[in-house]
Formats: C-alpha cells, sequence, structure tokens
C-alpha cells in the first residue's frame, strides 16, 4: 500500500467533514457507514435513503473510477450512485457532487415529488 496512513487520515477526515455538512443542512441522519471492502459494501455514508454515496479525498479526480465504484456498490440496492469529490485547498461545502446523467432523472424526480402540493 502506498502512501502509509497520511492518506487514510485525510479521507477519514473529509468524510467525516461531509457528514457535519449534510446534519447540518437538513440531514441529521447521515453518518459514516463503517465495513469498507466487505461483500456487502454500500458506500461511505449511511442515512440518505435512495443513494449510495462514495466520498473521495483523492490528489486527483477520476470521475470515472469513483462513479464505477458507486455504481458497483449502488447495483444490489436499487440506489442512486452518487459521489461527493474534495476539491484540493477548498472547504467541504466546495466539494464536487458527481452523478451519472442517467441517475439524475430519478434524482429530480423525488425533487418533484416533494414539491408537488
Amino acid at each position: 500500500m502506498t502512501g502509509g496512513r497520511a492518506p487514510k487520515r485525510k479521507g477519514d477526515a473529509f468524510e467525516r467533514a461531509v457528514v457535519a455538512y449534510l446534519c447540518s443542512h437538513g440531514f441529521p441522519y447521515v453518518e459514516r457507514a463503517y465495513g469498507a471492502g466487505r461483500p456487502d459494501d454500500r458506500g461511505d455514508l449511511d442515512g440518505l435513503a435512495g443513494f449510495v454515496v462514495e466520498v473521495k479525498a483523492h490528489r486527483a479526480i477520476d470521475l470515472a473510477a469513483f462513479i464505477d465504484e458507486a455504481v458497483v456498490e449502488a447495483r444490489a440496492s436499487g440506489a442512486v450512485p452518487l459521489v461527493i469529490a474534495k476539491r484540493r485547498g477548498r472547504p467541504v461545502e466546495d466539494a464536487y457532487v458527481v452523478l451519472r446523467l442517467c441517475d439524475l432523472p430519478a434524482v429530480l424526480g423525488a425533487v418533484s415529488e416533494e414539491e408537488a402540493p
């Protein structure tokens, strides 16, 4: 394994920052998911129903690989795969949120249903 423990610490810190941000913005049940790498891995965050979320704090942003990982983890549950990728040198609220275009209608449909009278 390259990089030692520093990359893991940075990744863990970013996951905690994302959880704190989401909790303080109306998603009080979001928490870090534990057991990465297990056969039934369902992403890095729990508490966002309908989504499998991968949180990435890598030096280089590799959207294809990040999304592919989220898609594999979401496949069994039918959830929408989503990636939150850290922007280097920027605060957590400036992170990128990425999903595939084919998943956007499901997200927009959920938003529309919430707004319906």
